[in-house]
């Protein structure tokens, strides 16, 4: 097995096509050809997580924050980025980060901080926007069948619980250019009409490259054309944050002790006690003060999350209870989910939880 073998799987859980833009997710350090002789789960890759790969015998380490965020124009040894790029080099360690595409993941981020708290009725709190596209393209007739049949194979037409949607327009079409691939459509240097259809098929974004690539290596024409639209919608399966219920409303002072023994956090800030139940809860799993207009808009009556700054905690307006259970806090049980699933997925070598806690923040 390979470095991409394990990518491949990873991005069956959380595609990097719905990361967030800012983010940078990937490999980062390594072959993707490289043979694999373990793999180690990290939140955070720190020198210490490198040399417990190096103890395990792991040569991937799979991270959940990219060690790499901002570019790095030296690699010197002189900051702690610097040293861990250059140590996972020197020991032929691959480095892969996954970061928002697991935070934008259905099973993700927020739905381990959901279960952690019992949550049910889950939702997405912030669906993601324009997820999903559009491809039209123009085929001989005869050929239309076999076409959309292979855009299908290559997961096109799958979207929510609809499967093989596509579109068929009956018409007349004119290709013209130099056709010498397939001499039934015309020689090199004539001008051909052949009579066509246009078929067109919606797909998720995380497969436009393979859909393109299917339709170039199923369609008849030396030169293909064919276009791609974005179509608008809300993803009700991915996208930031999750909204979920209590199975039985608690009081503040006992939702808070409950949240405090789930995500085992040793200190919580809050906004003040409205004197009201907690039954409807809103979670985001890291830097989430972007998120309380949403969390207030979906009638939440407490938010959990992280970072919040003196004046984000005004903004509860008393309306909801702001809890701010640390950043590291809210993500720790995030490794736990990756180790889950690659072991479900990869049977034949070992996949290691990081035993090293990579908190940078402690309490007195």
């Amino acid at each position: 097995m390979i470095v991409q073998d394990v990518i491949n799987h990873l991005e069956e859980l959380a595609p990097l096509a719905y990361a967030e833009d800012f983010d940078n997710v990937g490999l980062l350090v390594g072959d993707k050809n490289q043979k694999i002789t373990g793999v180690l789960v990290t939140l955070d890759t720190l020198e210490s997580v490198v040399d417990e790969a190096i103890a395990e015998n792991c040569n991937l380490i799979v991270s959940f924050h990219p060690i790499i965020f901002k570019g790095l124009i030296k690699i010197t040894g002189k900051t702690y980025v610097e040293r861990v790029v250059l140590k996972a080099i020197k020991h032929n360690i691959a480095i892969y980060a996954i970061h928002t595409a697991l935070d934008n993941a259905l099973q993700g981020v927020n739905d381990m901080i959901c279960n952690q708290l019992g949550l049910i009725n889950k939702r997405i709190l912030i669906p993601q926007s324009a997820t999903i596209k559009k491809l039209t393209t123009y085929v001989p007739k005869e050929e239309a069948e076999n076409l959309r049949t292979a855009l299908f194979e290559a997961g096109a037409g799958n979207i929510g619980n609809y499967s093989n949607c596509s579109f068929n327009k009956e018409g007349i079409g004119t290709y013209q250019g130099n056709i010498d691939s397939n001499p039934t459509l015309g020689k090199k240097g004539e001008t051909h009409h052949e009579e066509e259809t246009q078929v067109s098929v919606i797909f998720a974004k995380h497969l436009e490259s393979k859909v393109i690539k299917t339709l170039i290596s199923s369609h008849s024409y030396e030169e293909v054309a064919y276009e791609v639209v974005t179509i608008e919608n809300k993803n009700q399966n991915i996208g930031m944050g999750m909204i979920g219920e209590l199975e039985n409303s608690l009081d503040e002072k006992d939702f808070l002790t409950h949240l405090k023994s789930s995500m085992k956090t040793e200190c919580i800030r809050y906004s003040s006690f409205l004197n009201k139940p907690i039954k409807k809860v809103a979670v985001l799993g890291g830097s989430g003060s972007f998120a309380i207009s949403a969390a207030k808009a979906s009638g939440a009556d407490a938010f959990i999350t992280a970072d919040l700054k003196y004046h984000d905690f005004f903004t509860a307006e008393d309306s909801i209870l702001l809890t701010d259970i640390g950043h590291y806090e809210s993500e720790q049980f995030t490794k736990n989910l990756l180790v889950t699933y690659l072991t479900k997925k990869i049977t034949n070598f070992a996949v290691v939880l990081s035993k090293t806690n990579t908190n940078p923040v402690k309490y007195f």
